[in-house]
């Protein structure tokens, strides 16, 4: 297990995480989620030894990490660290060196990576000769070609089109099934809603939600109704139940206030309007992060 105690970082006058706490699991995908500048690298970068945070605790296993822990460790950047001018397979065999592994390790692991992600072809090429995408397979190629116990991915699938994105998918799954700890900074949170059990959500360094996502979802209570009707307005919002509602032509989302009961207001739509169909939706991780991003920052202007 993955544990960080109080984890704290303040860069001049700005305190950048503040007291960061979090749990992981082997063979759970664990969500750092947050607006720009929130903290989240800055995570990142101390949980990698790039950045010394001031004071808080990171354990493995039960044992302080060291040197030991970071060989065990992946890192996928947000940013390309790649040589672009270089072959692919030149610069994977450096990585892997770099990592620990033999000359011939590191171009097993490398070719046996690149075939898992449909580019070893371009093994010969130069970096700058591959488009964006498949740029990012390199690098993601990269940070998985020790076969790290734990693996730490920043926007992983930025550039990639949907089957490159599957590509990835099927790799992390398998890291999954072997039991290796992942951890997940992303901004697209329909990926962060599939693919994590449990998320972190820091804004200005602070903690604001925690825990499993399911729970979370469940505790912020807030229900939705897609009713299909062509019938319904914008008077829609009038219902007392009704907390806002985005009308289109044929279908309207409607996100009912905390605590009404869903079968209740469709028996006053259904008097009212005629409806051909409706389904009840747990609240969107998107949702979720807008509101409690918006009222950490209500809360953070009040006390100033």
């Amino acid at each position: 297990m993955l544990s960080v105690k109080n984890l704290h970082k303040e860069f001049k006058n700005v305190i950048a995480v503040n007291d960061v706490s979090f749990n992981v699991e082997p063979g759970r995908i664990f969500g750092i989620l947050g607006p720009n500048g929130a903290g989240k690298t800055t995570t990142i970068r101390c949980l990698l030894d790039i950045i010394k945070p001031d004071r808080g605790e990171i354990h493995f296993n039960g044992e302080i990490a060291d040197e030991n822990f970071r060989n065990k460790v992946g890192y996928l950047p947000e940013e390309r660290g790649l040589y672009s001018k270089s072959r692919v397979i030149d610069v994977l065999c450096y990585f892997g060196e770099l990592r620990g592994l033999s000359h011939s390790e590191a171009k097993n692991q490398a070719i046996h990576f690149l075939k898992k992600l449909e580019i070893s072809n371009y093994a010969g090429k130069k970096v700058n000769e591959l488009s964006k995408g498949n740029q990012q397979k390199i690098q993601f190629v990269a940070a998985v070609i020790n076969n790290p116990t734990i693996l730490i991915l920043d926007e992983p699938f930025a550039g990639l089109d949907p089957i490159n994105q599957q590509l990835i998918k099927n790799l992390i799954q398998e890291f999954l099934d072997d039991g290796r700890i992942i951890l997940l900074s992303t901004h697209q949170m329909e990926v962060a809603e599939k693919l994590c059990s449990q998320i972190l959500l820091i804004n200005k360094g602070e903690e604001i939600l925690k825990g499993k996502l399911s729970e979370i979802k469940k505790n912020f209570g807030k229900i939705s109704l897609v009713i299909k009707s062509t019938q319904i307005g914008n008077d829609i919002q009038s219902f007392p139940e009704v907390s806002s509602a985005d009308v289109y032509e044929n279908y309207s989302e409607v996100v009912l206030k905390t605590g009404v009961d869903s079968q209740t207001l469709l028996r006053k739509l259904i008097e009212k309007y005629e409806i051909t169909g409706f389904d009840i939706k747990e609240p969107s991780l998107n949702s979720i992060f807008i509101e409690a991003v918006s009222n950490a920052n209500k809360l953070s202007g009040e006390k100033r």
